[in-house]
């Protein structure tokens, strides 16, 4: 765990993220009285703000108060002429009527009693009001009041009614009611500078919505602060709030009473328009200056180390790097316009570099020397255990006894094996490794064309698969597989039903992680040849070269096999890909010895 943190905090480092550290702790007082600064002129702008929004909004909303209140004047005034009419509703009627057509802003006028009759309206007749929205409210609450209808049921249209209550003396009577166009009362709404964006919507002490700006739409509630009522706005009155609206955007808002008690306007601002968007603005300046100031600082300081110090740093790190790897081509140059003590830490490399390059050479061409050599004594060696090969050839054909002729060729094949051995060893192109399929493949190979005679139909295969083994395995493997398929075709024997007898080599990875396993087989016939007969040696042998491979012989023998398996541990050697190879050998009466097919 400790060391997964050591990595990750590897990069602190670094020249850059230490002289960024220095720079920071530098520019942190400059960035906090910036940042104090800023704030505390946006809360001043914010609160002056705040009142600017409470003026446009009493501003939009003054069209509509002096109608307001020139209906409660206008109500007011009523109240003596009703109460002398009362007992003659034509008469009354008659000065109603004569009220509205002397002005041409109210739509109606009318006194209805605490009954809900009226009998005395500008329209005339008689009409039972008690089932409207505007005599229950006032039934319930008797005072002045101001309401609104959609589909008023004398007007028929949607309209803006203030009540005025009617006394004679102490006996409340009923109200007087004067009515105008909601159309009349949005329309008297003020536009003035500062308040494009604004949405105006008036509302009553119970809630009701009196008049609204439609904007296109007659839908007023999704400018209204969501999940509050209107009547919970009036403990708001003369001051603004921000808050999302139903529509889900951010806007501000103002609440001012436009008739004290009675009548409220509430202003929804579009905070980009309002002005207090540029609030958020200065606060969100007042952050990112310091940051600002601290990553030019930065990259100014980065620039100028990357300058001076860390282009040729890496420059000379490359240059160390490709050295390392075996770019010998030529000597590191000196780096140019580099500052003096990196200048003198290049030119120390690059003398280093050539004097390495030269003591590389001496003992490349010292290596090229010795492994010259040592080719041309394993070339000699083979030469001399061909020669003893032919002598021992040459001498075997002198000899008429067969028993002795056996033993001298059991001497010859070891000897051309060993002769083998030396001969890959030469031609090989490393000489620490060797090629053990091929190796074994070669002796196979010429074994079979020096000792099984034409006719025999002897059935040779070999499963080799690439093994690369050091010097040291690779010739006591070489030797027992000698002297393994040496007896294999010795015993193979002939069948007397025709059946052709066989020999298989196989070689290749065993289960286990490094280790490999040999293996020679032979067929056994049903009648054994008395004739041959066996002198012990090739086992003693073969149990020899095993325990030099650390390695143990193991044999299986049934009625018609006979199989000598070995499994060794593979000493590491360097990796170099090998082509895999494998091949049947098959030699009948008909074909030459060491046919392949």
């Amino acid at each position: 765990m400790l060391s997964r943190i050591h990595e990750r905090l590897e990069f602190t480092k670094g020249l850059g993220f230490r002289l960024g550290s220095l720079l920071s702790v530098a520019i942190l007082p400059i960035g906090l009285i910036s940042v104090i600064q800023t704030l505390h002129l946006s809360r001043e702008y914010e609160r002056s703000a705040e009142i600017a929004l409470l003026g446009r909004t009493a501003s939009a909303a003054a069209g509509e108060r002096a109608l307001l209140q020139g209906a409660l004047g206008s109500a007011d005034a009523l109240g003596p002429a009703v109460l002398e009419t009362l007992s003659n509703p034509t008469a009354c009627s008659e000065i109603m009527a004569r009220f509205i057509e002397s002005t041409a802003i109210f739509a109606y006028a009318g006194f209805t009693t605490m009954k809900g009759q009226s009998a005395c309206s500008s329209i005339g007749g008689s009409y039972d009001l008690s089932a409207t929205q505007q005599f229950q409210a006032f039934s319930a609450n008797p005072g002045t009041l101001v309401s609104s209808a959609d589909n008023d049921p004398i007007t028929g249209g949607s309209i803006v009614t203030v009540s005025q209550p009617l006394f004679r003396g102490d006996e409340l009577l009923g109200y007087i009611a004067v009515a105008m166009s909601r159309d009349l009362l949005r329309s008297s709404h003020v536009g003035s500078y500062g308040t494009e964006g604004a949405r105006i919507l008036t509302f009553n002490n119970l809630g009701q919505v009196l008049s609204f700006d439609k904007d296109g739409d007659d839908d007023f509630d999704s400018i209204l602060p969501a999940g509050k009522s209107l009547t919970s706005l009036l403990s708001r009155s003369e001051t603004t709030f921000r808050d999302t609206a139903n529509s889900g955007e951010n806007r501000v808002f103002s609440v001012v009473p436009v008739v004290p008690g009675l009548v409220y306007a509430l202003g929804s601002w579009n905070r980009e328009q309002s002005g207090i968007a540029g609030i958020d603005l200065s606060r969100l300046a007042a952050m990112v200056l310091p940051i600002v100031l601290w990553l030019v600082s930065l990259i100014v300081a980065y620039f100028a180390v990357y300058r001076l110090v860390l282009r040729h740093i890496r420059e000379l790190r490359g240059q160390m790097r490709r050295f390392a790897i075996g770019d010998r081509s030529v000597a590191p140059p000196v780096l140019v316009n580099a500052p003096a003590e990196i200048a003198d830490v290049s030119h120390t490399f690059h003398n280093m570099a050539r004097i390495l390059m030269r003591d590389e050479e001496a003992l490349e061409e010292a290596v090229q020397e010795k492994t010259v050599l040592l080719k041309e004594v394993h070339h000699r060696v083979k030469n001399n255990l061909q020669l003893i090969a032919s002598i021992i050839n040459m001498q075997s054909r002198l000899i008429d006894h067969d028993q002795a002729r056996r033993v001298l060729r059991s001497v010859q094949d070891r000897v051309a094996s060993l002769a083998t051995i030396y001969r890959n060893l030469y031609q090989a192109e490393h000489l620490d490794a060797v090629e053990a399929d091929r190796l074994i493949s070669d002796i196979i190979n010429q074994m079979v064309n020096a000792s099984v005679e034409p006719g025999q139909g002897l059935q040779v295969e070999t499963r080799l698969e690439p093994l690369t083994l050091l010097p040291d395995q690779a010739v006591p493997l070489s030797l027992l597989a000698t002297e393994a398929f040496t007896n294999a075709i010795k015993y193979a024997g002939t069948f007397e039903n025709g059946e052709k007898p066989w020999v298989r080599v196989t070689l290749g990875p065993d289960s286990r992680p490094n280790w490999a396993v040999i293996e020679v087989a032979n067929s056994v016939p049903s009648v054994k040849d008395t004739r041959i007969e066996g002198t012990g040696l090739g086992s003693q042998l073969i149990e020899a070269f095993a325990m030099q491979l650390d390695g143990e012989a193991e044999i299986e023998h049934s009625a018609d096999t006979y199989s000598l398996r070995l499994r060794f541990r593979v000493e590491a050697v360097p990796s170099r890909p090998v082509e895999g190879r494998e091949q049947t050998v098959v030699l009948t009466s008909a074909a030459r010895p060491g046919a392949t097919h």
